[in-house]
């Protein structure tokens, strides 16, 4: 059966796109999932960070736009399948007005879903109607976050989503954890994040993930080599981090799983 995650934060730079890549191409290399990765990102990196040539391919776009079927926009790359985007998906608030807009990507997807082990969306650093598409059709939220103060801010607006989400469109959603990255755990600023982190995951019913990702050039140097960080950099700290994270969501999907069957 299929588990569908979105990597969500609605500020930039927190590491979301990293943790999507590495989430898909980990769960395909390393457990032999089958893994389809959705970019939600009108930035297009995460097509680019498993190794896709993002500007000679259908994207995402085209998809919700109704011009492509979702097969032909499905790419393989050395690591999982894939469908990218583009910076036309920036225009989405705009063009996407129709009724039941919030569930293009849920009924696109229906063709091909089974096909998967796991969906991995990457959604965009904004709270609109491209992330309410993901949380619509997720089973799981997983909140990667900087030990940063102004990582906390944007959060209460996040469960207000959240929320709305579970209440209108998808009342199974779930909230994994939040995944600390960029992360030292020497500093004092870093441990007091950590512990608000604790505090606000518990309002969402959640928890802050017991891996922590630490930081490392190479993590930033992979994309630019096609190459997963487990390729690139396999002994580097937050490579070794990455794949204890992916250990820790394999655990928590599994234990969700079997609450939900014995309920």
């Amino acid at each position: 059966m299929v588990t569908v995650i979105a990597l969500t934060n609605q500020k930039g730079g927190v590491g979301k796109t990293t943790t999507s890549s590495a989430l898909a191409a980990g769960l395909s290399s390393l457990y032999n999932k089958k893994v389809l990765a959705i970019d939600l990102d009108p930035q297009g990196s995460l097509g680019f960070s498993l190794g896709l040539d993002i500007e000679e391919t259908s994207t995402i776009y085209d998809v919700l736009q109704g011009n492509t079927p979702i097969q032909n926009a499905i790419k393989t790359t050395d690591y999982c399948d894939v469908i990218a985007s583009n910076i036309l998906l920036s225009s989405a608030e705009l063009e996407f007005t129709a009724h039941g807009r919030e569930l293009l990507l849920k009924k696109a997807l229906v063709p091909v879903i089974q096909n998967y082990d796991y969906v991995i969306v990457d959604t965009p650093p904004a709270l609109n109607i491209l992330t309410v598409n993901a949380y619509a059709v997720a089973d799981h939220l997983i909140i990667p976050m900087a030990p940063e103060i102004l990582s906390l801010l944007g959060l209460t607006q996040l469960k207000e989503t959240i929320d709305s989400v579970k209440v209108s469109l998808n009342p199974n959603l779930n909230v994994l954890g939040l995944l600390l990255t960029r992360y030292n755990g020497r500093t004092m600023l870093a441990r007091e994040v950590k512990e608000m982190a604790e505090n606000i995951a518990g309002q969402l019913g959640s928890c802050v993930f017991s891996t922590q990702i630490r930081t490392s050039v190479a993590i930033a140097e992979a994309p630019a080599h096609g190459l997963s960080i487990f390729d690139h950099a396999p002994r580097v700290n937050p490579t070794l981090d990455y794949k204890a994270f992916i250990r820790e969501v394999l655990k928590k999907v599994g234990q969700y799983k079997k609450a939900q069957e014995e309920k």
